[in-house]
């Protein structure tokens, strides 16, 4: 992401030569004006150029890539981990000797890195992006952890009458929940507080 300079008689002028140097389209750079130029005297003596420079945006792989790197370096961890484009979001997946310090307790490490990344990555990008991030396998563990959790806690509430209110949640976790009780006749769900210590609620569901 290296920045090229340009000139021209005019800042469209040096915009184009600009563009040109970087292969690339007006969408596809950050541009900066360095110097908007003037005439001179008679519009003849002292004529200065107008100056600008640009380099490419961005992408978002890149940007998620180099964050992680200076994280993992920093940390010293030994682990290794893959950035990769789905369809509406970028996955992220952490393999190595210390994947488990990294998952943390019940995951809350590998949220939190999954949250400040996020942060971070989307501060410095200009259309925000969608992220998530796995460890050999652990969400799909921690799904199933969820859905029996779910199916248990329902039986709680019925046998009781009382409503529960889970640990606080990431969005996808929180989702799980929601879908493995949607069509439950007996309770329904429903969410409090705010990030990052929103809860699920499941209580009984309400008659008519």
């Amino acid at each position: 992401m290296s920045w090229v300079e340009a000139s021209g008689t005019t800042i469209e002028e040096a915009r184009q030569e600009a563009l040109e140097l970087l292969g690339a389209t007006s969408e596809e750079v950050e541009l900066e004006v360095l110097d908007s130029g003037s005439k001179g005297f008679l519009g003849i003596i002292g004529n200065k150029m107008a100056r600008v420079r640009a380099r490419l945006k961005p992408a978002p792989g890149q940007v998620i890539n180099e964050f992680l790197a200076q994280v993992v370096q920093a940390i010293g961890l030994e682990v290794t981990f893959q950035v990769k484009s789905e369809e509406e979001r970028w996955r992220v997946e952490f393999s190595g000797r210390d994947v488990r310090i990294l998952i943390g307790r019940r995951g809350e490490t590998l949220n939190s890195l999954q949250l400040i990344t996020s942060l971070v990555v989307n501060r410095r990008l200009e259309d925000k992006v969608r992220l998530i991030m796995d460890a050999e396998g652990y969400r799909d563990r921690r799904e199933e952890t969820l859905q029996r959790l779910a199916k248990r806690l329902t039986e709680q509430v019925r046998r009781t009458r009382q409503e529960v209110v889970l640990e606080p949640m990431t969005p996808n976790e929180r989702r799980v929940i929601h879908v493995a009780l949607q069509d439950d006749p007996w309770v329904e769900t429903s969410s409090t507080g705010d990030e990052p210590y929103r809860k699920v609620i499941i209580s009984l569901r309400r008659k008519g």
